[in-house]
């Protein structure tokens, strides 16, 4: 199901008989069609066990359910709009940054700690984030949300990346995060920001970066 970007903050979806896709409740902004919207308890093929782990980490993100048959726009609270295109690949990405995404997408949640080990934990903690993460794979099409624009930064065995961990927005591929610390403990003290904490991935993918440390 494709997504055409309008501009920077508006995306378009054509909806088709059969199929369906989900979006973040409240980014509809118009539409064209016979087109219905419906609240999503599950939200995809995730189903139950991916509710019940979103819920667990206090990440349910609302999220509605788009069937029929014409074209939607999307948009929400004017930030900038990024789309992926996934080719039977994971998308590692927070719950709060989908705007929409494919039904034929299958959604998980990945616990964080599970990479990095404690520092993965922390992680959540400095950020705000959260200790688990949305998945989304198979072949289909993820609108994602940030601040300011995005760009996407390449991951080799022989150039990790470096990001601040409030300008992470997704990430996919075979890639493992670790969170360190950039400056000395003494140093920290005081500091109320997340900037003496780097994310550090490496392997091999991609990482979606926005243009700013605010949080959605």
């Amino acid at each position: 199901m494709p997504f055409t970007l309008l501009n920077s903050r508006m995306v378009q979806a054509e909806v088709r008989p059969g199929q369906r896709l989900f979006s973040q409740r409240g980014a509809m902004l118009a539409y064209r069609g016979e087109v219905s919207f419906t609240p999503s308890i599950t939200g995809g093929h995730g189903g139950v066990l991916s509710m019940i782990g979103r819920r667990v980490a206090n990440e349910a993100t609302p999220l509605m359910t788009v069937e029929g048959s014409g074209t939607v726009m999307f948009g929400h609270g004017g930030h900038h709009v990024h789309v992926v295109e996934l080719s039977g690949d994971t998308l590692y990405v927070e719950a709060d940054r989908l705007l929409a995404f494919d039904g034929a997408l299958t959604q998980g949640t990945m616990f964080m700690g599970s990479q990095g080990g404690v520092m993965g934990m922390v992680r959540g903690q400095v950020t705000g984030q959260g200790l688990f993460t949305t998945t989304l794979k198979g072949h289909g099409a993820v609108a994602v949300m940030a601040h300011g624009g995005v760009i996407e930064l390449p991951i080799s065995p022989q150039r990790p990346v470096h990001v601040d961990p409030q300008a992470y927005v997704a990430h996919r591929g075979e890639v493992r995060n670790k969170l360190s610390t950039a400056l000395g403990w003494r140093e920290m003290v005081g500091r109320g920001s997340g900037e003496g904490f780097q994310l550090e991935l490496s392997g091999q993918g991609t990482v979606y970066v926005q243009a700013s440390e605010e949080k959605l």
